[in-house]
């Protein structure tokens, strides 16, 4: 992407991002002029002063414009909605997927001690010559007997 379409849909998001821009434009996409306020009462929520500012922004954007009848989408205005109409759809999947993720199980949580991927290692009581097989004669008589009362 150019430096020019960088900033072309840099300046685009930055009026977009402002509060409640793109609901004024949501509330005039059925091509019907609204007056001020039933234009802020499709919004809803917002304040006359907001209102005043968002709809002078997008007025001064080529958007939204006014006539006899009220607030209105230009041509720029229907072409970014019909734009943007894709959102709708891919609103409702979303939110579809965000209820069912909400509803999933959530996963069991690890124990505090998981268990060793490895078998343990013999105990420092144990040695190399305890794992091989028993000897089939008894222990020489050089080793003394183990002591009993130990």
């Amino acid at each position: 992407m150019s430096t020019k379409e960088n900033a072309a849909i840099s300046q685009l998001l930055a009026l977009l991002e402002a509060r409640y821009a793109l609901r004024v434009l949501w509330a005039l996409r059925d091509g019907h002029a609204q007056t001020f306020r039933l234009l802020q009462d499709s919004v809803g929520g917002i304040t006359p002063n907001t209102l005043n500012t968002r709809i002078k922004e997008l007025r001064e954007a080529g958007l939204v414009s006014h006539g006899g009848d009220g607030y209105s989408l230009t041509v720029s205005g229907q072409d970014l909605l019909k734009r943007l109409s894709d959102l709708q759809a891919f609103a409702g999947k979303w939110q579809l997927g965000q209820v069912k993720k909400a509803a999933a199980p959530a996963p069991a949580a690890p124990s505090s001690s998981p268990a060793p991927a490895v078998p343990a290692a013999p105990a420092a009581s144990d040695s190399a010559e305890s794992s091989a097989p028993a000897p089939s004669a008894p222990p020489s008589s050089s080793t003394p007997p183990a002591d009993p009362a130990n």
